[in-house]
């Protein structure tokens, strides 16, 4: 037996001290069993074709070398081989350049509940949190940017049902009945740091931005002080009807991350903001509002000089200094792509998003199961997994390992896999991105003869100037972004095979 006599001793001793701590006991259970459960990671090799080019936010990749010559149907090398070919490495890179969020354990109790993990329900809010994390890549370090030791990172390790993961069961149980662990003393954020020695200008530009990148990630971390960590995320879902346990979907999640945004008190989050589509359609005037809220009373001057306040100016990156009457949006549209499964039309809108760069990817996943898609080869999906626990880190020590939330194995699965519920994220830096972004997926939302339908669409104006349900034909009432009040669709949230 896994957890011998020593079991059954915790839950007559819980027995006796009432029907409160059997119930905690319980939920604790659960909790362990998850953390045993996603402590393991199945490694399996993901295989690219080297004829093919590959796709990673904006940025495309050939593994064929100039000078090769095999056959162009029938080479594939798996990736986590010691290979170089074409520019390789430079995929690799940039893959584990992206912030990796997964499920996390040992971490402070969540608001409203006793849960100190979030494997087995939180991967929806895991996937959001990473999309929001390539925004914050993009506003403070720009997309050429990667990390310095990302090619460092080992592939994850395969565990099973080991000695160790029963020792972390049975110490988690024992550990239940002693009760909490005294609440940490955690700081808010890591914008506050030892100034550093002398250096040469591409030195300090190097540590200004591992210092961007060190800052950023602990904005995500898992303690109640973090501005965009899993406990704010929880706390803001509570206003939605969501509880730490319940399942998120991806428009639930889009609107949790708008409030995240639009709250966060860190100075250096002040310059960025969020917006989500309404019925898939992005009103333009609304968006332009976001842009230019800043200069409308409550921005003072020094704000708009300083888009990141929480560092001097002399210290500000260039890929960080939008025009002063701006400041940068998150677009956030979720989007339906078909009915019980993704319609195939579809497909290759979804590789032209996935194409651009100022695109931050996709939420949504597969059946019980959210992910984070961040590219495509052929008629596959590269994704970045949440659902692998790790333990708590504490990110408010200046030198906490960043190993963790970096991946060093991307993931691919079918196109024809992928549910059809989603979050689609773009990121604007200013009005002119805007209208940029605007002219460019207008033309790529064009209906076609066998696409009848946008999966979203750009409207002038305001949403408040609207009366979606008001003055359409039966014909038009069809659209996928238009509700019809007369029409009631059963679903198990916005999500629906999860």
């Amino acid at each position: 037996m896994l957890c011998g006599n020593g079991f059954f001793l915790s839950l007559v001793q819980m027995e006796n001290k009432g029907s409160d701590e059997v119930e905690k006991l319980k939920t604790k259970f659960l909790s362990v069993w998850h953390n045993v459960k996603y402590s393991w990671a199945l490694k399996s090799k993901t295989s690219f074709s080297r004829n093919s080019p590959v796709l990673l936010l904006g940025k495309c990749y050939h593994f064929k070398a100039e000078d090769d010559d095999s056959p162009t149907d029938a080479s594939y090398t798996p990736f986590d081989e010691d290979f170089v070919m074409g520019n390789v490495e430079d995929f690799k890179k940039d893959f584990a350049s992206r912030v990796w969020l997964t499920y996390r354990e040992e971490f402070p109790p969540l608001p409203g509940s006793p849960l100190t993990s979030d494997c087995g329900w939180g991967c929806m809010l895991r996937a959001g949190q990473m999309m929001l994390a390539q925004a914050l890549i993009l506003h403070f370090l720009g997309r050429d940017w990667t990390w310095s030791e990302a090619l460092t990172l080992q592939p994850l390790d395969t565990e099973t049902w080991t000695t160790t993961a029963a020792k972390r069961l049975v110490a988690s149980l024992e550990a239940s009945l002693q009760g909490p662990p005294p609440p940490s003393d955690i700081e808010s954020s890591l914008t506050s740091q030892d100034q550093p020695p002398t250096r040469s200008a591409e030195e300090a530009d190097s540590h200004l931005k591992e210092m961007y990148h060190r800052t950023l990630v602990s904005w995500f971390g898992d303690n109640p002080s973090s501005q965009l960590g899993l406990h704010r995320l929880v706390l803001l879902g509570l206003t939605l009807g969501k509880q730490a346990g319940d399942w998120y979907g991806p428009a639930v999640v889009a609107h949790i991350l708008k409030k995240a945004v639009e709250k966060a008190m860190d100075p250096g989050l002040a310059d960025i903001t969020a917006y989500v589509s309404q019925d898939c359609t992005v009103y333009s005037a609304d968006v332009i509002d976001c842009h230019r809220a800043p200069s409308a009373g409550q921005a003072s001057d020094e704000t708009s000089d300083n888009p990141n306040p929480s560092l001097p100016p002399e210290d500000q990156p260039a890929s960080a200094s939008p025009p002063p009457d701006d400041r940068a949006v998150v677009i956030l549209i979720p989007v339906r792509l078909g009915g019980e499964k993704i319609n195939p039309e579809y497909f290759d809108f979804v590789k032209s998003i996935l194409s651009v760069e100022y695109c931050i990817g996709i939420i949504g996943g597969k059946p019980k199961q959210a992910c984070y898609f961040v590219g495509f080869q052929d008629d596959s999906l590269i994704y970045m997994d949440p659902h692998y626990c790790q333990s708590f880190v504490d990110v408010s020590t200046s030198d906490f390992p960043l190993q963790s939330y970096h991946c060093p194995s991307p993931k691919k699965m079918p196109f024809s896999k992928m549910d059809p519920s989603c979050t689609i994220g773009l990121y604007s830096r200013s009005v002119r991105d805007f209208e940029r972004i605007r002219e460019e997926l207008s033309k790529v939302l064009q209906p076609t003869a066998k696409d009848k339908y946008p999966a979203f669409t750009f409207v002038q104006g305001h949403g408040r100037d609207y009366d979606l349900s008001a003055g359409l034909t039966p014909e038009k009432r069809e659209w996928p972004f238009i509700r019809d009040p007369r029409r009631t669709v059963t679903t198990a949230g916005d999500f629906v095979l999860l």
